[in-house]
């Protein structure tokens, strides 16, 4: 995979709908974030907020500021946007953290609730650190969480039910994870790479974590502004081709030296 330029990833991420004028609706955008400022846990992806974010108009001024959605409270429904050099800014902040790791040779766990879209960024980079010298941390057997099986492939930690890899906003599969590894005496992750509960989680427990998250998925976007998570890239999670993620990949990894360009 070629590297693109900046310019480049940016016609890409328009082109593709990562980023730019998204799928997702500026009414679900909304509805989401009044539902996180009114308390309800399932969107505070295991971040505990407290009664911090309490105004939804403070969460659309923090969704603007770091995901690049429309910050007119008036503006209600119809298209809203991710703004893809928001998007390439929080790539360099993601690589940088990459790059420490691989530098200190960490230990890296990854994870996904996204495994439709996101399995293979996640394994690329999995990959890329490896060969780096980082250890990938291998999750213990037989953890369950929310009715499911938590188990890795590609050395990526999943849920799975019903021999489905599941689309899961929750904390409590990484929860399983963390909880595992402190019971059997191992040491926890340097760094945590993921999105959703599982990102969120990590980052609640101290753990260094980065990761994704779509625009209507504000949580994450707040603990990377509260110092929670390091870094939080702005895309549409979940595009019609998973293989359209992988100049913004290849991006990643250069800017982070883990490709022989880099």
């Amino acid at each position: 995979m070629p590297i693109p330029s900046r310019a480049a990833l940016v016609e890409h991420l328009v082109r593709t709908r990562i980023a730019g004028d998204v799928a997702t609706p500026r009414d679900n955008n909304l509805s989401h974030y009044r539902k996180l400022a009114n308390g309800d846990r399932h969107f505070w992806l295991g971040l505990e907020l407290g009664d911090r974010w309490t105004d939804e108009q403070d969460v659309l001024a923090v969704m603007a500021e770091r995901c690049g959605v429309n910050d007119d409270p008036q503006y209600r429904t119809g298209q809203d946007t991710i703004d893809p050099e928001l998007t390439i800014d929080a790539l360099d902040r993601m690589a940088a953290r990459l790059r420490k790791a691989a530098a200190g040779q960490e230990r890296v766990l990854f994870a996904t609730g996204h495994p439709g879209g996101l399995l293979d960024v996640h394994r690329q980079t999995a990959d890329a650190l490896r060969a780096a010298g980082c250890e990938i941390v291998r999750i213990p057997g037989g953890l369950t969480a929310d009715e499911g099986m938590v188990f890795q492939f590609a050395d990526v930690a999943m849920l799975e039910r019903g021999a489905t890899l599941w689309h899961t906003h929750s904390p409590a599969p990484m929860a399983a994870i963390l909880d595992a590894l402190e019971r059997e005496g191992r040491p926890r992750p340097d760094l945590v790479v993921a999105d959703h509960g599982w990102a969120g989680c990590a980052g609640q427990r101290g753990l260094d974590s980065v990761g994704y998250a779509d625009s209507n998925d504000p949580a994450l976007f707040i603990g990377e502004a509260e110092g929670t998570l390091q870094a939080v890239v702005p895309l549409d999670d979940h595009v019609t081709d998973p293989r359209f993620y992988d100049p913004m990949t290849a991006y990643l990894l250069d800017a982070a030296g883990l490709t022989s360009q880099g």
